[in-house]
């Protein structure tokens, strides 16, 4: 089989992201139409994200948002979202980078999207020293 090198997958998640922040746009220009409601689950430690850091230690790793009843200031931009919601009854201000989404629902309708985590970055190998030519070690390669 020949090698995909125009990365078709990877044009396809991007499609698919803007399906989300096409959904989440027209949530920030119109408000949501009918019974329209998303759940947004993201990671929290992706670069972009911004939230609070209680919401953080209580979300290490993903969190799942609403946005149905009681949201505000939903702005959206091609990169991400940025909105203000209530936990506990405080205010607190989420900013997510669309690359952060792992899944969205529309459970009105019964439509969901999931993505795929990003690849893991390959662990890096302990530097090997470089010896001179009587045994002494005088350089760490990197």
């Amino acid at each position: 089989m020949t090698e995909d090198l125009l990365d078709y997958p990877k044009m396809m998640e991007r499609a698919l992201r803007g399906v989300v922040r096409d959904a989440v746009a027209t949530a920030a220009d119109q408000g949501l139409p009918g019974s329209h409601h998303f759940y947004i689950t993201f990671r929290t430690t992706d670069p972009g994200v911004s939230l609070a850091d209680h919401l953080a230690a209580e979300n290490p790793d993903t969190m799942t948002i609403v946005l149905e009843h009681k949201f505000w200031d939903l702005q959206v931009d091609d990169h991400g979202f940025a909105v203000t919601l209530s936990f506990g009854g405080k205010s607190e201000r989420l900013e997510v980078p669309f690359e952060a989404v792992t899944s969205f629902v529309d459970p009105s309708v019964k439509f969901g999207l999931q993505f795929e985590a990003p690849p893991e970055a390959p662990e890096e190998a302990e530097p090997e020293p470089a010896e001179s030519e009587d045994g002494r070690v005088v350089a760490l390669d990197r």
